[in-house]
C-alpha cells in the first residue's frame, strides 16, 4: 500500500502503462547498490531516488572537490571535502524522504564486494577505474545479480547490462563482463579524466540511461541491454549498438 504522499508523488508512474501500481511497488521493495557517486553515479542516484527505489546504497571512498561540480550534479559547493557517498545520500533524502539511503564511505574491493552485492537486488557501477569495475562484475556474477555498467570519456559514453544468469532477447544465456572485456587493461594505461577532460553533460546522458536500465530490470519493463553495448557519440549526437555474445 502507498501512503497519500506516495500516491501523489508517484502519480505519473502509477498511471503509466507498463509501470502502474504493481511496478511502483516493485520499485519500493527494490534494493539497489550504486558504486561510485561521481559523474555517472550522480544522475543514477537522482533518478532512482525520485523513482522511489526503496533502499538506495551508495558506495564511494572519495571526497567532493571543486573540479567535480562541473558534472557531479548531486554535490554542491557546501559539500566540498565531504565524502561523496554521504553527500549523495543526503541529496537522495532531500529528493525523496520516503526511501531509505545507506552511505558506504569505502572502496569496493575483493574483500567486501561479495557480501555488499549479495545484500542488494542489483548493482549499478559508475566507477572510473577498470580494476574496480572488474571486481564489482565478478561479485555480481557470483551472486547472480544484474550489473548495469557505464563508462564515459571526453565526448562519448557507453552502457550495458551484464547478467550471465539471465537470457537475452534471443533466448541465449547472457554474456559475462569478460565476454565484453576479454583483456583487463591496467588503470594507468587508460586515459584519465584529469588529463583528457570530459564534457559534463555526457555523464548525464549515460548516467540517466543507466538509471533507466535499473528501472526496467526492477519493473520488468521492456528489453534490457543484455548482450548489447549502447554507444553514444556526443559530438555527432548519434547512438549506435554493438552486440556481443557469451564465450564459453
Amino acid at each position: 500500500m502507498f501512503s497519500t504522499q506516495e500516491n501523489e508523488r508517484y502519480a505519473r508512474h502509477i498511471v503509466l502503462k507498463g509501470i502502474g501500481g504493481p511496478g511502483q511497488q516493485k520499485l519500493k521493495k527494490a534494493k539497489v547498490l550504486v558504486v561510485g557517486a561521481g559523474g555517472l553515479g550522480s544522475p543514477v542516484v537522482a533518478y532512482l531516488a525520485a523513482a522511489g527505489v526503496g533502499r538506495l546504497s551508495i558506495a564511494d571512498d572519495d571526497q567532493v572537490s571543486l573540479s567535480n561540480l562541473q558534472r557531479q550534479i548531486v554535490h554542491s559547493m557546501g559539500d566540498i571535502d565531504k565524502n561523496k557517498a554521504l553527500s549523495a545520500a543526503e541529496f537522495a533524502r532531500r529528493v525523496n524522504n520516503d526511501i531509505s539511503t545507506v552511505a558506504l564511505s569505502k572502496r569496493i574491493d575483493e574483500e567486501n564486494a561479495l557480501p555488499l552485492v549479495a545484500a542488494h537486488d542489483m548493482v549499478v557501477d559508475g566507477t572510473d577505474r577498470f580494476s574496480s569495475r572488474a571486481v564489482v562484475a565478478r561479485a555480481a556474477e557470483l551472486t547472480k545479480r544484474p550489473l548495469i555498467s557505464g563508462a564515459v570519456s571526453m565526448f562519448d559514453g557507453q552502457v550495458s547490462v551484464i547478467a550471465p544468469h539471465l537470457s537475452d532477447a534471443r533466448g541465449q544465456q547472457g554474456p559475462t563482463f569478460e565476454c565484453l572485456y576479454p583483456h583487463t587493461p591496467d588503470d594507468e594505461d587508460l586515459p584519465a579524466c584529469e588529463s583528457v577532460g570530459i564534457l559534463g553533460a555526457v555523464t548525464g546522458v549515460i548516467g540517466t540511461l543507466m538509471a533507466m536500465e535499473a528501472i526496467k530490470l526492477i519493473t520488468g519493463l521492456g528489453e534490457p541491454l543484455i548482450g548489447r553495448l549502447l554507444l553514444y557519440d556526443g559530438r555527432a549526437a548519434k547512438f549506435s549498438e554493438l552486440k556481443y555474445r557469451r564465450k564459453n
